[in-house]
């Protein structure tokens, strides 16, 4: 409630913009629960659109100025898309810092949604990748996680199992990052410099090459491991026996479109890299993820932080969003809550959370750069598929990469 010159008026409800529909029902429930423990009459208009649609509805708001959000659900990957010119968010840092999240969220992911020290975002998920695997099969094929533990070790057994005229995992674009930051690197540094290790590269470009034209791996239809015909077909059938993916493809994606393989999945840590000196690699990695971010020419800035700050620090919240299928929170003191580290029948009674919350140390920090979303949406249209079939060199496609991206600012 506001009043002025002794009239008392409505608040204005908050303009929620959340980037997944299936976040809808997370997003419409958190609000209630925050007008029965917080504010009885706040109030909040949920709208939820695509992962791409996103950038597209927030460029028009924010140049127009018609109905733009309060606040803001983006992706990662997309967020490099608003660092080329002035940051359209609120930098946050204070406010995290006020709210003790500078100490409670995993410190790699704290400055996610920031640049050059400052932080527009906050993240909701770990993402911390893992295999997930076909459970039923491994035990059919007499194959076991620890068979796999490292990608030599993967390799190998991925060779004998073609032989047999099995497939052994589904190829996916945004495997290139993720293996790339489980290997050390990625596709920036922080000064800006595309492909830092190059060498290294070329040489995870090469291994997921090798995979496809091996028969270890197959190009799901339509070369994405996030389109529902790709469950419909090579999941389902039993074609592949395993996938790279975050907590959050577990707890949606999986239970969403295979209901029918309940208990038949597993989750094991990413088989690790044998480095040259004989060390291992640590056996997670990290790609997307969602964040809340606070659009600069919003009304209500102080009341969208507030709701803001709720979602990310309130207990109930942040088990929630787990318990309900979205993501294992970044939000560190939720993480031993019991309903957190219970068993879960979709992956065989596994302790789901637990895996996640044990190799939550060993994440790597994503390097934040404007040029980041052309690098991710380049490589997948125009290289990917040409890389797999060998119609492009790995050696040619970093060139051509780099070239394309001179194009692009870079600050």
């Amino acid at each position: 409630m506001v009043c002025v010159s002794g009239v008392v008026l409505q608040a204005k409800p908050l303009e929620i913009w959340i980037s997944s529909f299936q976040d809808k029902v997370y997003y419409e429930e958190v609000v209630r629960l925050y007008q029965k423990t917080v504010d009885k009459n706040f109030e909040a208009n949920i709208h939820a659109y695509g992962f791409r649609e996103m950038p597209d509805k927030l460029a028009v708001a924010i140049k127009t100025q018609a109905d733009p959000p309060d606040i803001v659900q983006l992706d990662e990957v997309l967020f490099g898309t608003y660092l080329s010119g002035e940051v359209p968010f609120v930098e946050l840092s204070s406010r995290i810092q006020d709210a003790g999240l500078d100490k409670d969220i995993l410190p790699q992911r704290l400055p996610l949604f920031g640049r050059k020290g400052k932080i527009y975002g906050v993240p909701q998920s770990l993402s911390a990748m893992v295999l997930y695997y076909r459970k039923d099969l491994f035990e059919e094929l007499q194959i076991t996680p620890e068979d796999m533990a490292t990608w030599d070790s993967f390799v190998y057994q991925g060779k004998r199992l073609h032989a047999k005229g099995q497939a052994t995992i589904a190829l996916d674009p945004t495997y290139f990052e993720i293996l790339l930051r489980q290997r050390g690197s990625d596709l920036f540094d922080e000064d800006g410099k595309l492909f830092p290790d190059e060498k290294l590269a070329i040489e995870t470009l090469t291994w997921m090459r090798d995979l496809n034209t091996d028969g270890i791996g197959v190009l799901p239809d339509r070369a994405s491991i996030f389109d529902p015909v790709f469950f419909n077909s090579a999941v389902s059938s039993g074609e592949i026996l395993s996938i790279i993916g975050a907590d959050w493809y577990g707890l949606d994606m999986l239970q969403q479109f295979t209901p029918e393989l309940k208990g038949k999945w597993g989750v094991m840590p990413l088989p690790a890299w044998v480095r040259k000196d004989g060390t291992l690699s640590a056996r997670t990695s990290t790609f997307a993820g969602q964040g809340l971010l606070l659009y600069k020419g919003g009304a209500q800035v102080d009341k969208s932080w507030d709701f803001v700050k709720f979602v990310m620090t309130d207990k109930e919240a942040n088990v929630r969003r787990f318990v309900g299928g979205n993501s294992f929170p970044a939000y560190m003191p939720v993480w031993k809550d019991e309903r957190m580290l219970r068993e879960n029948e979709f992956f065989g009674n596994q302790r789901f959370g637990k895996i996640f919350a044990d190799l939550a140390s060993d994440l790597p920090k994503v390097v934040m750069d404007p040029r980041r979303p052309a690098a991710v949406f380049l490589f997948q249209e125009s290289f990917f598929s040409s890389l797999m079939y060998g119609q492009i060199t790995p050696e040619e496609l970093i060139k051509q990469m780099r070239s394309a991206l001179e194009q692009t600012p870079a600050n």
